[in-house]
């Protein structure tokens, strides 16, 4: 029988700020949350291509090639970042689809984000515009199976692209599959959703809501720890996790 899947890049990346080491606070989150919404987490702890060639990000791109070789069905599938805690009261968030592609917007970084979308179309797509209001995080996706062909394509480009797609990161520093994602959905017109800040509540530093009393936790559902130095990232996360667990009677792990 076919479920709903979780899917968890959890690599170190040696290179980039707060991939040194994996992170088991998010794993143990949404395990929580799956059993409670009768989802499968399928966590990827190997690498398909080397550090020097690919970081850990790309690697969820691969989401719907790991789940055919693992014989394993499903109907809809969640792809979040391994700095992501989910609440384990959370809603079911497959419940709000609509069967579409789904994300949240990018709130924050403005100045990054129009500095990827300036320079991944002046490179590399020069005939497609993304709207700022349309452009989205991809610390929380929702696909499913009519996506698979659009995720191919998407690695077929990176693979042909792999040189070029890094000098403008290392040389821009404008992200990685992020902003590829944005302008592919525009450029292949895929019918997107958009959800509400509660269901990936990005640089929370900004907004004044990453605080020792936690205040996050109360106005939303997913908190993503982007954007924060490894040791307080390791902190937060690992302080939220036992504070949900704690005051909503889960395992404690």
């Amino acid at each position: 029988m076919s479920k709903n899947i979780v899917f968890i890049v959890n690599l170190p990346e040696s290179k980039k700020q707060g991939r040194s080491q994996p992170y088991q606070y998010a794993v143990d989150s949404w395990s929580t949350w799956c059993d409670n919404n009768n989802c499968e987490l399928f966590v990827l702890t190997e690498r398909i291509y080397p550090e020097s060639y690919m970081n850990a990000n790309w690697h969820k791109l691969f989401i719907f090639q790991l789940l055919e070789a693992n014989k394993i069905d499903y109907d809809q599938i969640l792809i979040v970042d391994a700095d992501t805690i989910i609440h384990p009261k959370a809603p079911n968030i497959f419940e709000l689809t609509d069967n579409k592609f789904c994300a949240v917007h990018n709130f924050g970084s403005y100045d990054w984000v129009c500095r990827s979308i300036e320079n991944y179309k002046k490179h590399l797509f020069p005939k497609v515009d993304i709207p700022l209001f349309e452009y989205f995080n991809s610390g929380v996706i929702i696909c499913n199976k009519s996506h698979k062909e659009f995720y191919q394509k998407i690695i077929n480009y990176y693979l042909d692209n792999q040189k070029n797609i890094t000098t403008l990161q290392n040389t821009y520093h404008v992200g990685t599959d992020q902003p590829i994602l944005n302008f592919f959905i525009q450029k292949d017109k895929i019918d997107y959703k958009q959800l509400g800040y509660e269901w990936n509540m990005q640089n929370m530093q900004r907004f004044e809501i990453l605080d020792n009393e936690l205040t996050f936790t109360k106005i939303g559902w997913i908190y993503h720890f982007n954007g924060i130095p490894d040791d307080t990232r390791n902190y937060i996360m690992n302080k939220t996790n036992k504070y949900l667990k704690t005051t909503f009677n889960t395992n404690v792990k």
